[in-house]
């Protein structure tokens, strides 16, 4: 939505918008921009009357502001259907779709056909560091978009991707996630298959080769070309930690991606942004060439500082599927030096204890593991202590949680922090207390 905010007003709108809880870095960006903020949603900041009102998903109703449109019979649209309508409908859509991995692989493929001249408008849900913003207008045909199958708003559940209509998509990688929307797998297949349905002829898909949940929607219909990675494409020698890889295709090697990036996950993001970007006519060596300077999303085994030898990261993994490859990525590349794994379970699925059978299997690669227990929990963490394969600790209080983190951090130590929200905080707090 804040993506959504700066493509307004960089279209020429007054733009204002409202939350519950707004906080860095999408708060200082919307104020850096001039967008007017509002703490909460008061129904004084209808006044004077917008022309549009444009709700997110997490709103529903019973909110104020929400019932004030109503009642008023104020015009109002989603996010997503508003892109289309207003951004999309005329533009070369290169889509990233799939339960992992989207801001990262839009992230690459934006900064990718960026070095290669083509200037595209993006939107992606967190901030590429090569660009420092979140979203940009662009004014050539092409535009990147982090296409998520959550839904769109209260009065439309349809998933946000089917609005953006793309000539270029990549399928990451399919698991069941956002149960609190989705009954099952099954359910996120059907949205991923009427996304399929809009692909046109002269389109391309892109997928992994092993990924059987995503072959089962490519067997419910598929109209366009798809090429595979693990397929034609392939990942040849590379470096354990993910730092240096070859790239492939019919087994001709196109260079050699070196980077500041880790991990399995970020090659195979690297391989879908690198055959994306060659459908928008970019020569593969010059994609190459640009994942060199790529700097990776915020958030995304972000470095926070480094005190007394003791390195802070902050990491959005929000799945066990995400925590696993961020925890070997960061392995691959520290060796036997201590990671300490710091995870709030704040997704609304983590919440509902879909995942609590495979939760304590991801975090196998650290040494310590220290877990945030939210206080609307629907589920008790404690069962994860005795499932883990490494010493674990449950803390409801953030201040012993912190202070149980410091007691045990030693010089070499890496922390690594995983959470999809501010964790209130706690990565500053944790190095000020280092510092000292």
């Amino acid at each position: 939505m804040g993506g959504i905010a700066a493509i307004a007003k960089a279209m020429g709108h007054q733009v204002t918008g409202s939350d519950s809880n707004v906080y860095p870095p999408m708060s200082s960006q919307l104020q850096e921009l001039g967008i007017e903020l509002t703490e909460g949603y008061g129904i004084s900041q209808f006044e004077p009357q917008p022309d549009i009102v444009v709700i997110g998903n997490a709103l529903s109703r019973g909110n104020s502001a929400v019932e004030y449109v109503l009642d008023r019979n104020i015009p109002y649209t989603s996010g997503p259907q508003w892109l289309l309508e207003n951004v999309l409908k005329d533009r070369w859509v290169l889509a990233v779709a799939g339960t992992h991995g989207k801001t990262s692989t839009a992230s690459m493929l934006a900064w990718i056909l960026e070095q290669a001249g083509l200037s595209p408008g993006f939107l992606i849900g967190g901030i590429p560091q090569n660009f420092a913003i979140s979203a940009r207008l662009g004014d050539t045909p092409f535009f990147v978009i982090e296409a998520d199958e959550y839904d769109s708003a209260f009065f439309d559940k349809r998933s946000k991707f089917v609005h953006y209509r793309p000539r270029t998509l990549v399928l990451n990688n399919l698991e069941f996630d956002h149960a609190d929307i989705f009954s099952n797998l099954g359910d996120i297949q059907k949205q991923f298959h009427h996304l399929m349905r809009m692909l046109p002829n002269n389109g391309l898909a892109i997928a992994p080769k092993q990924d059987s949940n995503l072959t089962k929607v490519l067997d419910m219909g598929c109209w366009s070309p798809v090429q595979f990675v693990g397929g034609d494409w392939q990942i040849g020698t590379a470096l354990p930690d993910g730092s240096e890889f070859d790239v492939l295709f019919k087994g001709e090697s196109f260079g050699r991606v070196k980077w500041g990036l880790l991990g399995q996950h970020n090659m195979h993001n690297a391989m879908m942004a690198i055959i994306a970007a060659r459908h928008a006519g970019v020569l593969p060596k010059v994609a190459i060439d640009a994942l060199g300077q790529f700097i990776n999303a915020k958030r995304r085994m972000e470095v926070i500082g480094k005190v007394n030898d003791i390195t802070v990261y902050d990491d959005f993994a929000h799945h066990p599927t995400a925590i696993a490859s961020t925890i070997e990525g960061l392995r691959a590349k520290v060796g036997d030096a201590r990671i300490l794994a710091v995870l709030e379970p704040r997704s609304n699925t983590m919440k509902m204890g879909v995942h609590k059978e495979t939760l304590a299997a991801s975090w196998s690669l650290a040494d310590q593991v220290f877990i945030f227990q939210p206080t609307n929990l629907s589920w008790s963490m404690e069962a994860l202590l005795a499932q883990s394969q490494v010493t674990a600790s449950l803390h409801k209080d953030m201040h012993v949680l912190e202070k149980s983190i410091l007691s045990y951090v030693q010089p070499g130590d890496h922390i690594l922090i995983m959470s999809n929200g501010s964790f209130d905080g706690i990565h500053q707090r944790l190095l000020q207390q280092l510092s000292r």
